[in-house]
């Protein structure tokens, strides 16, 4: 969540900054009710003052004046807690929903201004018609949809054979990779409660995107960014001991509640998919330095992969909920004849770090200060495997890996 006390301070600034982003947010609501909260507490803290007061008076001996006074002011207090209560809810409910302040160099706008800063490689070009991947497996038969359906319903894919030593391999690969840039590898659960959530920037803002299993009070993670969000919830780091890297191999789950369109066919999007994520907690100074080199981590794969990728600064609109300044990662997929996100990697300030409470302390320092987080996808797995199956195709409806993958695989089993 954003520092209240900026809105307080600046609040025609900062509205104009969050409705760069999200320009339907109710700023003006968001003050509104943050000052009659904090007017409401004075009244209820002087109400109680004054009953404290009474009592004192009342110590040398209760009179009925005294006494009625006590049963004003109590009725009074009550009837303002009750008040303070309901507002506080609301305040806290639209104040989870507001999202991060964007850095300046963020461009205006929505997809169609997204900025690509950098482009990797040349499109493959082929002496045949490419293929997508759905119709590549029509003969190498790596995923099955139709049998995912049978057990889970739509948009859902078991890997077979080959297509499951890909996955592995890739992971291999990813985790080697991720651990040369300094990230501790981390299995965390799958499950996790509401308050996770809340503190990753999910809920309340997504409710509705995520599978929940009520019963437990729990829910899938959309990401392993959750998980490893909630890892040090509520820690005081010594400021030697940052940055903190880690890395997560999970599956992630998503109802995509929004639907699918034509171009989202096969493994572009799923309900269910594997994912390497990196996560960084940094002290604030160095977090536009960390996401670089997040940047720089995630590329290091595709271009082991020899694949053709844009880098694209995303516009305000575009930016996720709990990030100041993404980038995306974009590889180009011969079959679909356009780029699709592979990595997205986010600096989120100290949005995420205020809601689970992660601190750091300087030396000498009396005072602990929030730190930063940031995450991105190194990477998701189902849209690499379409870009590898598209871009090594052969006329024959072969794939032909590059050299380093493919001796991953040869080891594998």
């Amino acid at each position: 969540m954003i520092d209240l006390s900026l809105l307080r301070k600046e609040p025609q600034g900062i509205k104009e900054l969050i409705l760069k982003k999200e320009p339907k947010f109710q700023v003006d609501k968001l003050i509104e009710l943050d000052e009659i909260v904090r007017t409401l507490k004075t009244e209820v803290e002087n109400l109680r003052k004054e009953k404290n007061d009474l009592a004192q008076k009342g110590a040398k001996g209760i009179t009925e004046e005294i006494r009625d006074q006590s049963i004003e002011i109590g009725k009074k207090s009550k009837s303002k807690e009750k008040e303070l209560e309901q507002v506080e809810q609301e305040f806290k409910k639209l104040y989870l929903s507001c999202p991060n302040l964007l850095q300046d160099d963020v461009p205006s706008g929505n997809k169609e201004s997204n900025k690509v800063i950098k482009s990797i490689g040349t499109k493959p070009e082929f002496k045949f018609k490419p293929k997508n991947h759905l119709q590549l497996n029509e003969k190498l038969n790596w995923f099955d949809f139709d049998a995912a359906a049978k057990m889970s319903g739509s948009n859902f894919v078991v890997y077979k054979g080959t297509g499951v030593k890909l996955i592995y391999a890739l992971t291999h690969l990813m985790m080697k990779n991720n651990a040369k840039y300094g990230f501790e590898p981390i299995l965390p659960p799958y499950l996790v409660t509401d308050k996770a959530l809340i503190n990753s920037g999910n809920l309340p803002k997504f409710e509705g995107d995520f599978y929940k299993i009520s019963e437990d009070g729990l829910n899938l993670i959309p990401t392993a960014e959750v998980s490893l969000t909630n890892l040090h919830a509520g820690t005081v780091f010594d400021l030697e001991q940052l940055s903190k890297k880690m890395v997560s191999w999970t599956s992630c789950f998503r109802r995509e509640a929004g639907g699918y369109g034509a171009t989202d066919r096969g493994l572009i999007r799923i309900h269910q998919f594997e994912k390497v994520e990196l996560y960084n907690i940094c002290e604030p100074e160095k977090s536009n330095e960390e996401l670089d080199k997040m940047v720089a981590c995630a590329q290091d794969i595709l271009q082991q992969l020899g694949l053709h990728y844009q880098i694209s600064l995303l516009a305000a609109q575009d930016t996720s909920f709990s990030s100041a300044k993404t980038f995306d990662i974009e590889v180009w997929l011969p079959g679909q004849n356009e780029y699709y996100e592979v990595s997205s990697c986010s600096n989120c300030t100290d949005f995420q770090a205020r809601r689970a409470s992660i601190k750091f302390k300087k030396q000498n320092s009396k005072k602990p200060q929030f730190a930063h987080t940031l995450n991105a996808s190194a990477l998701a797995l189902p849209r690499l495997m379409v870009a590898l199956m598209e871009t090594y195709q052969q006329e024959d409806g072969s794939i032909k890996f590059p050299e380093c993958l493919q001796k991953v695989m040869d080891n594998l089993w």
